[in-house]
């Protein structure tokens, strides 16, 4: 049997994202994801639902859609059953749901989940400033940083900037590397927003030969040796004791467990152990 490429037309009185986030995950399950996905955002009259609906008709069509406006998808239903093009509503039962548990209907208003305040925005500046101050490419945005985390290479600084970003906090990091100086303008930050993240020596030495080994290079390079990694380790714990910053020893600990440290020093001024 030959292989179909789905069309599917995700069509939404908003942006359309959840509709389209749904659908491919669905295609994710058939042989890859192979689909051919056009998306109706913003919709607001029936004029625009008819033309979606007849094409659909012609193509062969899905149609999944996030309407939340009673007259656009009791329309959407109508047109698409009258010409038998198929349809998947994926708010529609939720809010059911929702309506009969709460015991109150919905405020039935398009975007809202895109309507969140600042915290929305917070949340994706956040993470183009961590993109940005990621491995100490600019010192200039150090003194924008929420927090600033210093340490050595695969003590996990990126992917805890990254993780405390989606938590709207503006995160910048530095690699502390003997040979080079690191910026003047770490040490001109108050200490408080500066954290050093430390680690075991025989940990790093652990983690580095597996970097090694994924980059196809010999386990027996320097940047993995017990003497590179005690003299990095020496090396920044001056640079720590010099700023004067709280450390977190990421020895033993997820990703998720120092950024919950490092979440609940920031809101509650809590010190920091371990």
């Amino acid at each position: 049997m030959a292989n179909v490429t789905p069309v599917v037309y995700v069509v939404s009185d908003s942006v359309g994202e959840t509709g389209e986030f749904v659908v491919r995950a669905a295609a994710s399950q058939f042989d890859g994801g192979s689909m051919d996905l056009r998306r109706v955002s913003h919709v607001q009259d029936t004029q625009v639902i008819d033309e979606t609906v007849a094409s659909a008709r012609e193509e062969n069509a899905i149609i999944a859609f996030t309407i939340v406006l009673p007259h656009l998808r009791e329309h959407l239903l109508r047109r698409a059953s009258a010409l038998g093009v198929r349809t998947v509503d994926i708010m529609g039962p939720m809010l059911d749901a929702f309506e009969e548990v709460v015991g109150q209907p919905p405020h039935r208003k398009p975007g809202l989940i895109h309507q969140l305040d600042d915290e929305y925005f917070r949340r994706v500046e956040a993470i183009e400033f961590a993109v940005k101050y990621d491995d100490g490419r600019d010192p200039r945005g150090l003194e924008r940083a929420d927090i600033v985390l210093i340490g050595v290479s695969r003590t996990s600084k990126t992917p805890l900037s990254m993780y405390l970003a989606h938590r709207r906090l503006r995160v910048a990091n530095v690699p502390l590397v003997p040979e080079v100086s690191p910026p003047e303008e770490l040490f001109a930050l108050p200490p408080e927003r500066v954290i050093g993240l430390t680690i075991r020596p025989d940990k790093l030495n652990v983690i580095r030969v597996e970097r090694l080994k994924s980059l196809g290079l010999t386990p027996q390079a320097s940047y993995a040796s017990p003497e590179r990694i005690r003299q990095e380790l020496e090396y920044a714990d001056g640079i720590i004791r010099r700023i004067g910053c709280p450390v977190i020893d990421v020895s033993d600990k997820a990703v998720e467990e120092t950024a919950a440290m490092v979440l609940e020093y920031v809101h509650r001024k809590k010190p920091l152990r371990g």
